[in-house]
């Protein structure tokens, strides 16, 4: 059976997308000028980025559509760890969707979208009162 292994996201400025996850706690190797970077996260899962004119190079039709097909989200070992990586993230210029919220399903929730429009959640388990 196949198994999904990877998360590859294309981006179209590289040096600021390396800067987004990287403030995420993603250890993207700091190589902007490079067309395709990757990593493994602690997890084991690779996560990949590619410009759009990697892309390009192997489906020269390709075209950024409007909306998104994919979104990721990062477990956060706190409440106030989501708190302080969303605060980081906007205060460092990035787009805040939403801000974090103790939702209903017994999490603290946070929403970022990355420099590409990628979707960003940030999430920890609410503690039991």
């Amino acid at each position: 059976m196949a198994q999904l292994n990877a998360i590859g996201i294309v981006v179209s400025d590289m040096e600021q997308s390396i800067r987004f996850y990287r403030l995420l706690g993603v250890d993207v190797p700091q190589t902007p000028d490079e067309g395709h970077v990757d990593t493994f996260l602690p997890n084991g899962v690779r996560f990949m980025l590619d410009t759009e004119n990697v892309i390009r190079s192997f489906r020269p039709e390709w075209s950024r559509d409007v909306g998104n097909q994919v979104a990721v989200a990062f477990q956060c070992g706190s409440a106030s760890e989501v708190d302080q990586i969303y605060a980081s993230a906007v205060e460092a210029g990035f787009h805040g969707e939403k801000e974090p919220w103790d939702a209903f399903w017994g999490q603290r929730y946070a929403q970022l979208a990355d420099p590409d429009g990628v979707p960003v959640d940030l999430y920890a388990q609410l503690s039991t009162r």
